[in-house]
């Protein structure tokens, strides 16, 4: 016989059934609507790359920590979510989902046909303070081709991500293109020393002049030079802004717009001031955004890079983005953009327990016909299973009732117009359909 529980034990056992678990910090449950908006947007993404003859890659969720290290430096270590696991290996949740694609084609494809157009979607994670649109846990849908640096590659990529803004119906946003050679090349004329350009990168991609002023100051950079490099940032309009800086990276911007034109997304800005912070971008970059979102609307971003090498394999230029899924989606929610849910085909309702066997034949028929399709197994009177069957958005009930039965027959509802006819069960599928 067990032993009596003590008083701790009925304290305890009372403390936690009083608790009631919640999902931790910056991640969300998605309900079944909810999901059913985000498949069916996930899919228009997937359906745009396919259409550019992208193909789908997956990567896992987590990776050697070192990977991300050697991507973005140790201060990504403050940003994510590291750890040993039993082994004592050093693992991380994926940040982001560059590096895992690149370092997957190091392994795996390097010596495939190129250019390779490869696209993904999944979760990533950051420890950083969640706010509005910006998780803990959040997904990513991105995009990478790997083969060559030149204007088509580059407007491909560009002319993808456009593709798909577009395709999602977000009605407002901007697309801006820039180089990063322009600015990198003025701040080392300046005579800023090589291994200080990240960091004032960072500053200026975040447009955080006076702490990328009182660095220049500790470097003795001048203050007329300095005040050129912010403009040079702020410099944002058509071609026309490329007629400010006269180099081969001017003319490289000149060349891709021209390009992107051909291919009817000529809904780009020329930005001189797009950084995008990370040292191993080495070309053009581009961002674009939701003015929806207010202060916090970049919706995607990217450009052309090199990071093979630094995985251990050739040295092979590439031109990828991201797309910030739950922040777009938030932009088209900001927008007033509605989704309506597809919801069931069918809904057949037995009018009584003596055919409830008829009916699940019914069910079972038209789901082998590739009909989605549902019934009452609850076994609710017949006014609450209608009233069930316009809960779940179906478009059609089926009414399956004895008399009809005998008639080898059912009665349908179209439940948005309420009109209802008697048919042939021989005639169901085609009529569903």
């Amino acid at each position: 016989m067990p032993p009596c529980p003590t008083a701790t034990d009925l304290l305890l056992l009372s403390y936690h059934s009083d608790i009631m678990i919640q999902c931790p910090r910056g991640t969300r449950d998605f309900l079944p609507d909810e999901m059913e908006r985000r498949r069916y947007y996930e899919n228009v993404l997937r359906n745009v790359a396919k259409i550019f003859n992208f193909r789908e890659t997956a990567t896992p969720i987590f990776e050697e920590t070192e990977l991300f290290v050697m991507r973005s430096g140790p201060n990504i270590l403050n940003e994510i979510y590291a750890f040993k696991d039993k082994g004592g290996r050093d693992i991380a949740l994926r940040p982001e989902m560059t590096a895992p694609a690149i370092r997957m084609f190091v392994n795996e494809m390097s010596n495939e046909p190129r250019p390779l157009k490869l696209f993904y979607f999944g979760q990533c994670f950051r420890y950083e303070r969640p706010q509005s649109g910006r998780y803990r846990e959040f997904f990513q849908f991105g995009a990478e081709l790997i083969g060559n640096a030149n204007a088509e590659t580059d407007a491909e990529v560009i002319a993808l991500a456009a593709s798909m803004i577009k395709a999602l119906g977000l009605k407002e946003y901007k697309i801006r293109i820039g180089h990063i050679g322009i600015l990198r090349n003025m701040i080392t004329s300046a005579g800023v020393p090589s291994d200080k350009l990240p960091e004032v990168l960072q500053k200026l991609d975040k447009k955080m002049y006076d702490d990328a002023r009182t660095l220049l100051e500790r470097m003795n950079i001048s203050g007329d030079a300095a005040d050129n490099i912010f403009k040079i940032t702020e410099t944002v309009g058509g071609k026309e802004v490329l007629d400010l800086v006269s180099n081969e990276e001017a003319a490289y911007l000149r060349e891709l717009a021209g390009v992107l034109e051909a291919m009817g997304v000529d809904d780009i800005e020329i930005d001189l001031g797009v950084v995008r912070g990370l040292d191993y971008y080495t070309g053009i970059v581009f961002e674009a955004e939701a003015p929806s979102l207010g202060a916090e609307k970049q919706i995607c971003g990217g450009g052309s890079y090199s990071l093979s090498e630094l995985f251990g394999g050739e040295k092979v230029f590439s031109t990828g983005f991201a797309i910030g899924f739950d922040r777009i989606l938030l932009a088209m929610e900001k927008e007033g953009q509605k989704f309506e849910g597809r919801g069931v085909d069918a809904y057949v309702v037995p009018v009584t327990d003596d055919v409830r066997l008829d009916a699940s034949k019914i069910v079972s028929m038209l789901r082998s016909e590739g009909i989605s399709a549902d019934i009452d197994i609850m076994r609710r009177k017949m006014a609450k299973s209608m009233k069930h069957a316009s809960a779940v958005n179906a478009k059609y009930a089926v009414i399956v009732g004895r008399n009809e039965l005998n008639e080898n027959s059912v009665t349908v509802r179209d439940m948005g117009t309420g009109d209802q006819k008697m048919i042939k069960l021989n005639e169901l599928v085609s009529l569903l359909r």
